[in-house]
């Protein structure tokens, strides 16, 4: 796709994919290479400027991740970022030392030259989120200082005449009050972007380039009815139509509704639907199973046999569909995402299916943008924004044993939960919400009985990425009304728990 282009060059740093998706919200293309990556292919690239990610690292260091000079003589503007400023610095022939006393972590009071480009139509002063051990002390030929706060003489510095700019905070994450707006300064008063990346553009330009590739041929999509796998079908359900066979595996551990919302939305799209319901198959196979990992294998292993069923049924196919998003390439160290996906959601799904390629519509969007994406081709927004939900599905969400009765009354209690949480439009601020049915039994009152029934564990998350997390907020008042529904209407639940633990220590799924 012939886009302008922005190059996020990663050092190592926590915020990589968050500065990426932050150029991207500024509707500008971009993508994450690591420092290792040569300078002929990203002169190949023709990028309209270069960000330097921060890491954690001492750039004078020997074994520290570094770049060739030539970097420097693309004629690309570059902005460093944390570790990136001190790179751009050192590489250029400034000197980095240790802090020692003057190190600065967290909020941190800062001033601006608002005559700098990057600065400019902002406040003079600004809180900005500091995290360095390390300080420029000297800086190279042509650099002036822009930004100071009490300790940091070079909180930002600037060499005009060469478009290099460097910042020692993070103005990607939201704790640098307008480090949004220095980044669309950089992209756009820098770099001269235009802006032109959007969702329906985006799709035009997949759907295009999915008919030329697949041509005649048939491809095969493994529908789980999660977010990316949805999206992938739609948007090939536009692009090649009846040439797309999609199989939905319905494991009967999904939430309540889902596998008919599911056939629902794709039933009628134009592809060949299948729908195995494979729930009494699933259940036979986990019965008196305990163990977490046990379970996932398991499903994992069972899911594939399924799936390799209904494929022999169908003959060979040219094209295997896979919803690998960004996030999945990144994490993969920039490598190959294809294996990495296929581990990730099927475990080893390609070595079972006869095709030629895969295919990856989704490869280069962030989550948040697939959701965009899914709105721009027309997707029923209850499966845009539905819940990140595990492949293993409730299985891992029910402690202990696993029976029907127990996954009903699971998917019972967590449709109210997300009812309600939908009924105070608190859906799209909590980043991930369910209920767990835990293993634990305990004595209650209800009427004029005792009783002794299960505990129902309620978990909210707020995440950026998911790789941490913190435990939402939930007013007091919404999770009174949950539980005193969950109780009058879901049997054998007499007690309503709410997690309070954040990632680390403890994991967003609790098995």
């Amino acid at each position: 796709m012939t886009h302008e282009k922005i190059l996020v060059i990663d050092f190592g740093g926590q915020y990589n994919q968050l500065i990426a998706r932050r150029v991207r919200e500024h509707k500008i293309y971009c993508e994450v290479k690591s420092y290792k990556t040569p300078i002929e292919e990203i002169r190949n690239m023709n990028p309209k400027g270069i960000i330097f990610t921060g890491g954690p690292n001492s750039v004078y260091l020997d074994n520290s991740p570094r770049m060739d000079r030539e970097i420097f003589e693309l004629g690309v503007p570059i902005l460093g970022i944390c570790y990136g400023a001190q790179f751009l610095v050192y590489g250029l022939g400034g000197k980095i030392e240790e802090a020692n006393d003057t190190a600065e972590f967290g909020r941190t009071d800062c001033e601006f030259d608002k005559k700098s480009l990057i600065f400019k139509n902002l406040k003079k002063k600004s809180v900005v989120w500091m995290s360095h051990n390390d300080h420029i002390a000297t800086l190279p030929e042509g650099f002036r200082a822009v930004g100071h706060s009490e300790k940091c003489p070079y909180g930002a510095i600037e060499n005009a005449e060469k478009k290099f700019y460097g910042v020692q905070f993070h103005p990607e994450v939201n704790h640098t009050e307008e480090g949004f707006a220095m980044l669309g300064n950089f992209l756009y008063n820098v770099c001269g972007c235009k802006g032109d990346w959007t969702m329906e553009e985006y799709a035009q330009t997949a759907i295009r380039e999915i008919r030329e590739k697949v041509g005649g041929g048939k491809a095969l999509l493994a529908l789980s009815g999660g977010v990316d796998s949805s999206v992938a079908c739609k948007l090939l359900a536009k692009a090649i139509g009846s040439q797309l066979t999609c199989i939905f595996v319905d494991h009967g551990l999904m939430r309540k509704n889902e596998g008919d919302e599911v056939e629902e939305a794709f039933a009628g799209s134009g592809v060949n639907f299948v729908r195995v319901n494979a729930g009494e198959r699933f259940l036979g196979k986990l019965k008196g199973v305990t163990e977490p990992e046990a379970k996932r294998k398991i499903i994992g292993e069972e899911f594939i046999r399924v799936f390799e069923e209904e494929a022999k049924k169908i003959g060979k196919v040219d094209f295997l569909v896979q919803g690998t998003i960004y996030p999945d390439v990144i994490e993969s160290g920039l490598g190959d995402a294809a294996v990495i996906k296929s581990h990730h959601n099927v475990g080893g799904l390609p070595d079972y299916v006869d095709f030629k390629e895969i295919i990856e519509p989704l490869r280069m969007l962030f989550k948040d943008e697939v959701r965009k994406l899914g709105i721009a081709l027309g997707l029923d927004e209850k499966l845009v924004w539905r819940q990140p939900f595990p492949g293993p599905g409730l299985a891992i969400r029910i402690i202990g044993d696993i029976t029907p009765e127990k996954v009903t009354l699971l998917q019972d209690a967590d449709a109210i939960f997300r009812e309600e949480i939908a009924a105070a439009h608190l859906d799209r601020d909590i980043n991930q919400y369910f209920a767990v049915l835990t293993n634990m039994r305990s004595v209650g009152v209800m009427g004029d009985g005792r009783t002794y029934d299960y505990t129902l564990a309620l978990r909210g998350v707020s995440t950026t990425d998911f790789m941490t997390a913190d435990f939402s907020r939930i007013p007091y008042d919404v999770l009174e009304k949950v539980s005193t529904r969950i109780v009058n209407e879901v049997k054998h639940i007499n007690r309503i728990v709410y997690d309070i633990t954040s990632k680390p220590p403890a994991t967003i799924e609790w098995e």
